[in-house]
C-alpha cells in the first residue's frame, strides 16, 4: 500500500482527511471523461455501510454488503453509467475482478474494498477497456492519485447535473463526503452512492449507529421519483489518523453533511427547478410524522403545482388524506402552510394569492403540516416534476 507522506493530499478546505487519496480516469463506461474512481485510506481503517433492499440487488451490492460485514473497508471504487445489474454469473465474475484489479492496485486485502456500480440496468461491463484503465493505473502507481473530492463526485455523475461534495470537522479531525443520484430515487436503508470519509477515530460500534442514524434523519428522508435503485450504497470510512473524537459530536457533525448532501440530491433531481421541504409536526409519532410528509412529497399532483407555482393546498390535504391507515388524523385538526402563510383550514384571503404564488415561485419551497396529535415531527426533502424529467426518462437508454 502506499506510504503515509505520499497520501496526505492537497492542502485546503476541499482536499481529503489525512491519509486518503484518490485517483479517477475514464475506462469506456461513458463516450467521454472520468467514470471510474478510487478513493483509499493508507492505513487500516474502519467502517460501516447500508445498501438497497432491492430484490434485484446487484453484483456490486451483494459483494460489498459481504465485505461491509468486517466493518475494516479501507477503499472505495466507483464504476458510474453501467448499474451491472441483472447481467448473470458474468455480471458477478465482473465485479468480483473489478474490485481484485482494485486491491491490487492498492496493495489491500479485496474484502477491504467497497465497489459502486450506478447506471443503465441490463448491460455488461465494457472489461475490455476497464481492464486497460486499471493496468494503467497501476502503472502509474501512486503518480495517478492526485484525484479531489470534487473530480470523484464528477466521475460518478450519471443524470446528475453537477458533483455532490460536503466538507465538516469535529475536532481536529475532518469528514469528506461525496455523493451522486438525481432520479430511481427513494432510498430505502441506504441511498444512491454516497460516501463519506474521515480521519476520526471511532470504534465500529460508534460509527454504525452515527452511520444508521444520520441516514434515517436525512437520506431515508429524500425522495425525488419513489423509485428504489438497484445499487443504492451509502459507507462511512474512519482511519483515525487526526485521533479520537467525541461519538456524540461526530454524529452531529455527520447529520448535519448528510444533510447537506440530501439536500444537494433532492436540488438536483432530474428536470427539478426546486427543492421541496415537507415538514409535517403534531404527529403521534416519528414513523406517521415522515409517512405523511413522504406522502406529500411525493404526490405528483404535489410537485406539479409547486413547478408551476400554483398555491392550490386541495393537492397537499388530498396526499394527507390517503393514508387511509393512518384513522386517528383528524381533518378538522390539521393545518398547513405555504411557507409562511396558513391556506388550511383557514382559506386565506384573495389579496395574499399574489404573496404566495411567490412563496412557490422560489428556488426552494417549503410546505409545512401540523396533525394536532403529538409533539412527533419529520421533515423530507424532495423536488418539483417537470417536463424534463420525462424528457431524461422517456429517452434515458437511446
Amino acid at each position: 500500500m502506499m506510504h503515509d507522506h505520499a497520501l496526505s493530499g492537497e492542502s485546503g478546505p476541499w482536499a481529503w482527511p489525512i491519509g486518503f487519496r484518490a485517483c479517477t480516469g475514464h475506462g469506456g463506461l461513458r463516450e467521454h471523461g472520468d467514470d471510474i474512481s478510487i478513493v483509499a485510506s493508507e492505513r487500516p481503517a474502519t467502517s460501516a455501510a447500508m445498501f438497497t433492499r432491492s430484490l434485484f440487488a446487484g453484483p456490486a451490492v451483494v459483494l460489498s454488503r459481504a465485505h461491509a460485514a468486517g466493518q475494516n473497508l479501507r477503499a472505495v471504487t466507483t464504476l458510474a453509467q453501467n448499474a451491472n445489474v441483472a447481467t448473470g454469473r458474468q455480471g458477478e465474475e465482473n465485479a468480483a475482478e473489478v474490485v481484485r484489479r482494485v486491491a491490487g492496485v492498492l496493495g489491500v486485502p479485496e474484502n477491504e474494498v467497497l465497489i459502486g456500480s450506478t447506471g443503465v440496468i441490463g448491460r455488461p461491463l465494457p472489461m475490455g477497456t476497464i481492464r486497460a484503465h486499471f493496468d494503467g493505473t497501476a502503472e502509474r502507481g501512486l503518480a495517478a492519485f492526485t484525484a479531489g473530492p470534487q473530480d470523484v463526485a464528477r466521475a460518478m455523475m450519471t443524470t446528475d447535473t453537477r458533483p455532490k461534495t460536503a466538507v465538516r470537522t469535529v475536532g481536529h479531525a475532518r469528514i469528506v463526503g461525496v455523493a451522486k443520484g438525481v432520479g430511481m430515487l427513494e432510498p430505502n436503508m441506504a441511498t444512491m452512492l454516497a460516501y463519506v470519509f474521515t480521519d476520526a477515530a471511532l470504534s465500529p460500534t460508534d460509527l454504525d449507529r452515527a452511520l444508521r442514524g444520520a441516514v434515517n434523519r436525512t437520506f431515508n428522508c429524500l425522495s425525488v421519483d419513489t423509485d428504489t435503485s438497484t445499487s443504492d450504497t451509502v459507507a462511512v470510512i474512519a482511519n483515525g489518523a487526526a485521533g479520537p473524537v467525541d461519538p456524540a459530536r461526530f454524529s452531529e457533525a455527520l447529520d448535519d453533511l448528510c444533510l447537506d448532501l440530501t439536500q444537494q440530491l433532492a436540488r438536483d433531481g432530474e428536470g427539478a427547478t426546486k427543492l421541496l421541504r415537507v415538514t409535517v409536526g403534531q404527529a403521534g409519532d416519528y414513523s406517521q410524522a415522515k409517512r405523511i410528509a413522504k406522502s406529500v412529497v411525493n404526490s405528483p399532483l404535489v410537485k406539479t403545482a409547486v413547478h408551476g407555482a400554483d398555491p392550490n393546498w386541495g393537492r397537499v390535504v388530498m396526499a394527507i388524506g390517503k393514508n387511509t391507515d393512518d384513522t386517528d388524523i383528524a381533518p378538522g385538526d390539521v393545518t398547513v402552510r405555504f411557507g409562511d402563510i396558513e391556506v388550511y383550514p383557514d382559506e386565506p384571503e384573495a389579496d395574499t394569492l399574489g404573496k404566495l404564488v411567490g412563496i412557490m415561485s422560489q428556488d426552494e419551497v417549503d410546505i409545512v403540516i401540523t396533525l394536532g396529535l403529538g409533539e412527533a415531527e419529520a421533515t423530507v426533502y424532495g423536488c418539483d416534476l417537470s417536463a424534463g424529467y420525462i424528457r431524461i426518462n422517456a429517452d434515458y437508454t437511446t
